[in-house]
């Protein structure tokens, strides 16, 4: 009975709005408060994606590498997924903070390219003054 309660709940949660679907943060895997969601970055998610695979390949290889000469074969391979393991989680989360401020980055260019746009129509219809504006 327990087993259909479970997919009972799965059922409920995943059609409610406002849940974040996936791991990680209170936000969702690459939400924040700021108002982006990183999983819908495109670039974002491919650079992460290949982060992520070359993490892991590069651990398995080195930890390998590094394995063989003191283990058994068995052992050098069990030394070596752990090591891909451990990379591919440490590369998808250094991924994940570049991206996160990357994003925040490009949001700020944009919003400040808008408001220069904003300024220059504004005087060029005599509304505004040649004044500086603002930094914000």
């Amino acid at each position: 009975m327990a087993g259909k309660s479970k997919a009972k709940d799965a059922k409920a949660q995943k059609g409610k709005p406002g849940k974040a679907v996936a791991s990680g943060g209170s936000t969702g895997a690459g939400g924040s408060s700021a108002g982006f969601v990183l999983t819908e970055h495109p670039r974002a998610v491919r650079s992460i994606a290949r982060a992520k695979a070359w993490g892991g390949l590069g651990g398995f290889l080195v930890g390998g590498y590094l394995s063989l000469p003191t283990q058994t074969l068995a052992g050098a391979g069990l030394r070596a997924l752990a090591a891909g393991v451990v990379c591919y989680v440490a590369v998808w989360a250094a991924a994940v903070f570049l991206w996160r401020r990357l994003v925040v980055a490009e949001l700020r260019a944009a919003q400040q390219e808008a408001l220069a746009t904003e300024v220059a129509k504004l005087q060029a219809n005599g509304r505004l003054g040649a004044a500086e504006p603002r930094r914000a």
